[in-house]
């Protein structure tokens, strides 16, 4: 289970002892971690299938550690995966949401979309999200979950190896306390002919962003545009095959579906992906042959598919990387939500920053076209341009993201005379940080002098 702490901190190896972890036979269920943690997986010390009733069972109580390592009633890196995975969510799902979901209904709905006006079709969708305010899981408006595990397992293995102090490799390139991404999606022939202007907008506060087009039957995609893209220093992504709603419905349909995305991608040369709707089946992205995916949110309570992955950090499915949305999406914000201010994503973005996690924003020049969401989007920017200057984050493309983290996920710790060193590819953009226990509570903090980094 060392495993589990070495993939999200990596710390040097053998440097904590071991953690056992629990083997429950018992179906899945949510149980609680403490006072604040709540898990989804089998534990030893009880399960309930609701989660209101979670805190009846606390695999905390049952904790042992000691000289030999922790015990735990339950498999940490089975949660963690259940979370990311969002496997918790049909037991969440509420029979209004579960025949909403049908597959007649849904197929009927996408249908007739297109000869719905906007005028019922927002209402049809306030309806669907009437209940996001009161969904219990994930919290909102950000959920740490996933991180707040990897946080409390590690001051546990510390407090049992009698440690205060650990070094590991810091989250992001040269010490920088966070990481933002733009991303644009381009739902229509309007976004398309917007794209233009949006990188103009874009450009004049200091960004860049990625753009996520629909290949097929949308609209029409010249190369001459995608070109205009690159040109700029923006990036070019896929997104969906067609947006029909129904890319994960079926497995074979899937598919047939994912090897004309698959052949799209290689057309364009493009190594991101996301989902129209934000649908999502992780279990099938072996299908896919990019190297990283934007369609998981960190808590989905304004998204059709409901869940969300509980973490503000890129994590591995197979060979992807998945980089979360970890805030809410433009057309929520100014449609669902009815709100035409930046307040949601300002405290989004303290929240995330609390947790020095990865800040990914989508927007879309489909509805930044008339007047008032565009002067909302650009006030985003100009809070932002002062965050990241005060703050010093690190502001860049999903791509460079993409590089760095599969770089981190090789760095080594070594011992280098009475400090550490990082090792690996990339190194020398990698920080030295430490994991220090004070007064029962983990902190981080980043060496000040940056340790010489050898390239493996």
């Amino acid at each position: 289970m060392f495993q589990v702490l070495s993939d999200y901190y990596r710390i040097p190896e053998d440097f904590v002892g071991p953690i056992f972890a629990g083997s429950p036979v018992k179906a899945p269920g949510f149980f609680r971690f403490g006072p604040e943690i709540i898990c989804y997986g089998r534990s030893e010390a009880g399960v309930s299938s609701e989660f209101e009733k979670a805190a009846r069972y606390d695999a905390f109580a049952t904790l042992r550690a000691d000289e030999s390592g922790v015990h735990l009633s339950f498999d940490p890196s089975e949660v963690i995966e259940n979370l990311r995975r969002e496997r918790y969510e049909s037991s969440l799902k509420p029979g209004r949401e579960k025949v909403v979901t049908q597959e007649w209904l849904l197929r009927a709905y996408y249908a007739v979309r297109q000869f719905l006006p906007v005028a019922i079709r927002r209402p049809m969708q306030r309806a669907y999200f009437s209940d996001w305010k009161s969904r219990p899981f994930p919290a909102w408006p950000v959920d740490f979950t996933v991180d707040s595990l990897h946080e409390r397992l590690l001051q546990i293995s510390m407090e049992a190896a009698g440690l205060t102090r650990i070094p590991f490799v810091w989250f992001w390139p040269g010490g920088a306390p966070n990481c933002l991404i733009l991303t644009h999606d381009v739902e229509t022939s309007v976004g398309r002919d917007f794209t233009s202007r949006l990188m103009d907008i874009d450009e004049s506060h200091g960004f860049r962003a990625s753009f996520q087009v629909i290949p097929e039957q949308r609209y029409d995609v010249h190369d001459e545009y995608v070109a205009s893209i690159r040109e700029r220093g923006f990036e070019f992504n896929i997104h969906d095959l067609n947006h029909d709603g129904r890319l994960y419905r079926d497995r074979v349909e899937f598919l047939r579906r994912a090897k004309r995305i698959n052949e799209f991608g290689h057309r364009y040369g493009a190594v991101g992906f996301r989902a129209g709707a934000m649908y999502r089946n992780l279990d099938w992205y072996d299908a896919y042959d990019f190297s990283y995916d934007m369609s998981v949110p960190n808590v989905a309570h304004l998204e059709p598919t409901r869940g969300g992955c509980c973490t503000v950090f890129p994590y591995f499915v197979g060979k992807i990387l998945e980089l979360p949305l970890t805030t809410s999406q433009d057309y929520s914000v100014f449609h669902i939500m009815r709100d035409y201010s930046i307040a949601l994503w300002k405290k989004q973005i303290d929240l995330i920053r609390s947790k020095n996690g990865l800040m990914c924003f989508l927007t879309h020049p489909d509805y930044l076209v008339d007047q008032r969401p565009r002067r909302v989007y650009e006030s985003l920017l100009n809070h932002l341009r002062q965050v990241i200057e005060r703050e010093r984050i690190w502001a860049t493309l999903p791509e460079a993201v993409d590089h760095w983290w599969r770089d981190r996920a090789q760095m080594k710790l070594v011992k280098n005379g009475d400090g550490w060193e990082v090792v690996g590819r990339g190194c020398e953009r990698a920080r030295v940080a430490y994991a220090i226990l004070s007064n029962g509570r983990l902190k981080y903090e980043l060496e000040s002098v940056s340790a010489h980094k050898t390239p493996a």
